[in-house]
């Protein structure tokens, strides 16, 4: 009976976030505790076990560190100096904020980057008169292809380097901004081939955007160096983090708690923790708490072993398999909750004899991040610059973005395929 009972509240809760009719937050809390309500399993179990607390602190120190970094006007600094360095020309332009993008995904977050970069999108395109739409389009394929490089750099990679306790946040730089190097410089070719003959810009329009000075976008300068300073510490505290033996969520904290503290002059701090992202991170609770109900009764360990037997225990074959297999179905459900079902099924292959992980750790890292370009759903940031487009008023549709977004998601999932195999798999044949 409990078996049942979870599975039919996990695949409804599924189903609405799916469907997007109510909040995904709220949706997926709501599932979680309906587990608890029915007895599927305990809440001191939930709480001190599924949840992982470590994921949603980290979250939350890096939302702080950029939500006050953002106040000093930094980022609009740096974007609009891109343009003027590109001279306003609407290609190179298009590739600076896709490179901007791409970097500020991989060492800020992919989900933080969209915020920040879509509305300066909009403002640059309205002085060029150039069609939102294409930048929209590449900012969102940017985010998550960059997202995919770095431990923090997109939710599922930050869930799966919590899991794991022995990957750092060097092992994902090392081991995935390869091939993420390289599918970014051939998306970004197919983009630009795509729209070359759409973005056309005016001299008089490129003008009025070289007229503008970016030093006016400083609010703040005092503020800019403190929230720059910490920020650069933090992320070489992660950098560093194998040598000083100090835990990654300790580090954001201590850096978020740090800036909060030197910069209480200049920032209302209820306005810094009112720009949170809790529905993230209440996203993230509820997801913790539906997987742990099927972890608790017993479905995560049968999935474990209908792989283990489609596979044959073969190690290739089963990272190839987690490679397409997360690629495609987080084109189709938001990769943060597929993530979520999946890690524990991963784990579960020690039990199997299994012992070699790390290929399919990074398999489930390029299918789930890299997936997530597919289509409209596929990923946080995708339904977030969506959603900022419909309210500017340019909106994209589901079919407009899958037609770009499924190409890319496959040419990726090709490319990362001959990268896993070469690499960590043929050893294993």
């Amino acid at each position: 009976m409990a078996v049942t009972l979870a599975l039919v509240i996990f695949l409804a809760s599924y189903f609405f976030i799916i469907i997007e009719k109510f909040n995904r937050a709220v949706i997926a809390c709501f599932g979680g505790v309906l587990m608890l309500v029915f007895g599927v399993y305990d809440i001191n179990i939930a709480f001190l076990h599924h949840i992982d607390w470590h994921t949603i602190t980290l979250l939350l120190a890096m939302m702080i560190l950029v939500s006050i970094t953002s106040q000093s006007g930094f980022f609009e600094y740096i974007a609009v100096s891109l343009a003027k360095r590109v001279q306003g020309r609407p290609l190179p332009l298009l590739f600076a904020v896709a490179s901007l993008t791409a970097v500020g995904s991989a060492f800020l977050n992919n989900v933080t980057t969209v915020l920040l970069l879509v509305p300066i999108i909009f403002t640059l395109t309205s002085l060029l008169k150039l069609p939102p739409v294409p930048f929209l389009l590449t900012v969102v394929m940017a985010s998550n292809i960059g997202g995919t490089a770095t431990l923090i750099g997109d939710p599922p990679n930050l869930m799966i380097g919590q899991a794991v306790s022995h990957l750092t946040f060097n092992d994902f730089l090392i081991h995935l901004s390869p091939v993420v190097i390289l599918i970014f410089f051939i998306v970004m070719f197919g983009l630009l081939w795509l729209y070359r003959k759409q973005l056309l810009v005016s001299d008089e329009d490129r003008k009025k955007l070289m007229a503008i000075n970016p030093a006016l976008y400083i609010k703040n300068k005092t503020l800019l160096v403190k929230s720059v300073s910490i920020l650069t510490i933090t992320t070489i505290g992660f950098i560093v983090q194998p040598f000083i033996h100090v835990d990654l969520t300790s580090i954001a904290m201590v850096g978020a708690l740090l800036l909060m503290l030197v910069t209480h002059d200049e920032q209302d701090m209820e306005e810094v923790f009112r720009s949170v992202e809790w529905v993230t991170l209440f996203f993230f609770v509820g997801l913790f708490l539906l997987v742990g109900g099927l972890k608790e009764v017993g479905i995560i360990d049968e999935l474990a072993k209908a792989i283990i037997y489609y596979t044959e225990g073969d190690l290739p074959k089963t990272a190839i398999f987690i490679l397409w297999g997360s690629g495609i179905l987080s084109g189709f459900v938001d990769n943060i909750p597929f993530v979520a079902a999946m890690i524990p099924v991963i784990l579960e292959f020690q039990e199997f004899g299994m012992n070699e992980l790390d290929p399919l750790w990074w398999a489930l890292a390029l299918g789930a991040c890299l997936g997530g370009n597919a289509t409209i759903i596929g990923a946080t940031a995708n339904v977030i610059v969506a959603g900022m487009a419909l309210r500017a008023k340019c909106p994209f549709s589901y079919w407009e973005f899958l037609k770009v977004g499924a190409p890319i998601a496959f040419v990726s999932f090709f490319i990362s395929t001959i990268y896993l195999y070469f690499r960590y798999l043929v050893e294993f044949l």
